[in-house]
């Protein structure tokens, strides 16, 4: 036994001996993508735009700071806090570099489920100046982060248990119209949160199934107690919030820097509210006392862990599924690539570490995404220079905003929703492409209305999956089995001028040939949200081989259609070579809109030339109509064709 002990000792620490530095570099810039960006940052180029997104995101991340916190049931400096810890921490682990994490409306909402649950509200305002407590807060308001910080805390734990579990490749179980259903009806629940402030109504805090029709029906019942003053100021935020961001969108490629409408109405409204002395006036309620500095670092109460594992598991999951669509789409837009499991890492520990310090759960916000764009930031230093203006609010700037009122906040964060609840356009959209996805849409949304956005979530996710296994019995066994069975690796080189399989007229140009190669891909399976982006992971293998990744030109997609089989046709001109991808999808018999969507990809990807070559894929009389509802196929050149031969000659001619 001696022996076996001492051979298995000696087994092991030969593993460790052959650990390379190179292996442990490699492991650290996996695991610290920030090891990665900064040593080649570009301080020249680069450090004059993300000074000025900083500056914008600063502005959107204290506003959003502040009414998220009051939607988690806390006090509004904690919201100061949840947008600089986290900002930190993802900057430092996260791989998406335009992704601005920070407070986030939808786990806002589901920390407040246990905050209202576990330490019921005495008060709704945050005027009481009670120096009992920590931060010159009272006793009351500690007890609420508390058990807010506990939510993000174990939400963090289990976002760091699904990296180690490798959990980030499951993500493709949740499609696009479940993701859109559950964020529309969390957003509608947090405009619903929010009616008490609009309308100045004392409103009692209601949960559980169907407390969204029961809020509306206690409005309703005591109408007459609406403040009108309140009700008066929220309507002109809304307004002038709604028509100065509208005008900012629309001359945004005109104008630089975009009006900072959020922070000149807090300016406003604070200064409007302490000179008519409204709060005591007109009984508008206010923010409060805002505490100067940071906190020093206290664990969360461990004590009421077990009691918040409902709320912790909503937010590591709508938490972690919004931030990935963002930093996928980042991604894509900016030419680099995200780790599904690295982001739940990095989230995690932006959940996890924060907490500490009194931080309400985090995640990415959409708004704030855009924004980063719009103001043509390149990484995350972007979001580390608006920490440090952050850092001077919560130093400085902080008291001053005692004067400014809830319902002005509550407007804030009804607008900044709009991009969510403006999904509800995108209805007609399935409806046209896949009935079924629609119907999808139109249950999830429903089951989260009636419940809450976790529960919705998982409803859509099964829901899916049952609906595919009655749909398509052998599909979830077939997207087991090797892609080789969906995309036919027998697909062929043919040069142009020994090719007798398709008819066609060739002549050669004086200077370049007008065609010379054609690859042929046949996918030959159902292509769903099982297997749609394993589907285009090998698409782009298959492009990218054989040559095919030179500077192009110039993209011109080609879609055949002949007895129901789909020919997709990209061409390229690189130097005097131009080349084509035909993909066949006459045994594409079965899809939906997540399938669709991955098409759509590939021909926008190549339009916009995120990928080295031009490429592309399609068809079957169905899919061209779904594929003409889900996108712009505007092209100069034309892009359907009945066969194979008349999309070359038209390739030829163009």
């Amino acid at each position: 036994m001696m022996t076996g002990a001492k051979k298995k000792r000696s087994t092991v620490w030969r593993k460790i001996q052959a650990v390379r530095l190179e292996d442990i570099k490699a492991w650290c810039m996996r695991r610290l993508p920030i090891l990665e960006w900064v040593p080649v940052y570009n301080w020249k180029e680069n450090l004059v735009p993300d000074t000025v997104s900083g500056m914008m995101l600063a502005i959107q991340q204290v506003t959003q700071g502040l009414a998220f916190a009051v939607l988690s049931s806390v006090h509004p400096v904690f919201g100061l806090y949840g947008s600089f810890f986290p900002v930190i921490i993802y900057a430092i682990f996260g791989m998406g570099r335009h992704v601005a994490t920070g407070t986030f409306a939808l786990t806002s909402l589901i920390s407040a489920n246990a905050v209202e649950r576990l330490v019921p509200s005495v008060r709704t305002n945050f005027t009481a100046n009670n120096n009992s407590g920590i931060l010159g807060l009272s006793e009351f308001e500690m007890q609420r982060i508390g058990v807010a910080a506990a939510v993000s805390f174990l939400g963090g734990i289990i976002q760091v248990a699904m990296f180690t579990l490798q959990l980030g490749s499951a993500t493709f179980l949740l499609t696009e119209p479940v993701i859109s259903a559950m964020t529309t009806g969390a957003a509608t629940h947090v405009v619903t949160s929010q009616v008490k402030y609009l309308l100045g109504m004392k409103v009692p805090y209601m949960s559980g199934p169907l407390a969204f029709f029961h809020i509306y029906a206690y409005v309703f019942e005591n109408i007459r107690t609406v403040q009108l003053e309140a009700l008066l100021l929220s309507l002109l935020s809304i307004v002038v919030l709604v028509l100065v961001k509208e005008l900012n969108e629309k001359f945004h490629r005109n104008i630089k820097v975009v009006l900072p409408i959020d922070l000149l109405l807090i300016i406003a409204t604070s200064i409007a509210c302490y000179c008519a002395d409204m709060e005591y006036v007109y009984g508008i309620e206010v923010v409060g006392n805002i505490p100067k500095g940071l906190p020093s670092p206290k664990a969360p109460p461990m004590s009421v862990l077990p009691e918040v594992v409902t709320e912790a598991f909503g937010v590591a999951l709508v938490g972690y599924v919004a931030s990935l669509a963002l930093a996928q789409g980042s991604a894509k837009k900016f030419k680099y690539t995200v780790d599904d499991n690295q982001e739940f890492l990095a989230h995690g520990l932006s959940n996890m570490i924060p907490s500490f310090f009194f931080c309400i759960p985090s995640a990415a916000a959409m708004g704030r995404t855009a924004l980063l764009y719009s103001t043509g930031a390149k990484t995350q230093v972007a979001c580390l220079i608006s920490c440090v203006l952050i850092l001077v609010v919560i130093y400085t700037i902080g008291p001053l905003l005692y004067w400014l009122p809830m319902c002005v906040l509550a407007s804030i964060i009804v607008v900044g929703l709009k991009g969510m609840l403006m999904q509800f356009r995108d209805l007609k959209k399935y409806w046209n492409m896949d009935k079924i996805d629609w119907s999808i849409w139109v249950s999830t949304y429903v089951f989260t209305i009636c419940f809450a956005a976790n529960v919705g979530l998982l409803y859509g996710v099964v829901c899916t999956i049952v609906i595919m296994i009655f749909r398509f019995p052998r599909l979830l066994m077939i997207c087991c089995t090797d892609f080789s069975l969906y995309i036919d690796y027998r697909a062929k080189i043919l040069n142009l001028k020994n090719m007798k399989e398709v008819e066609y007229k060739y002549k050669a140009e004086d200077n370049c040939e007008s065609l010379k190669q054609v690859k042929i891909v046949s996918v030959n399976s159902p292509l769903v949200f099982l297997n749609a982006r394993k589907f285009h992971a090998d698409l782009l293998k298959i492009i990218q081989k054989d040559g095919m990744n030179s500077q192009c030109e110039q993209n011109t997609l080609l879609c055949s259609f002949s007895n129901g089989s789909c020919h997709g046709e990209l061409v390229q001109s690189c130097h005097s070579e131009r080349r084509v991808l035909i993909l066949d999808c006459s045994g594409l018999n079965f899809f939906d809109y997540t399938g669709v969507s991955v098409l759509l990809q590939i021909y926008m990807d190549c339009k916009n030339r995120y990928i080295d070559c031009s490429s592309v894929c399609f068809i079957a009389a169905s899919l061209i109509k779904a594929m003409q509802y889900g996108g712009n196929l505007d092209s100069e050149n034309p892009i359907f064709f009945e066969s194979i031969s008349s999309a070359i000659d038209a390739i030829q001619i163009h």
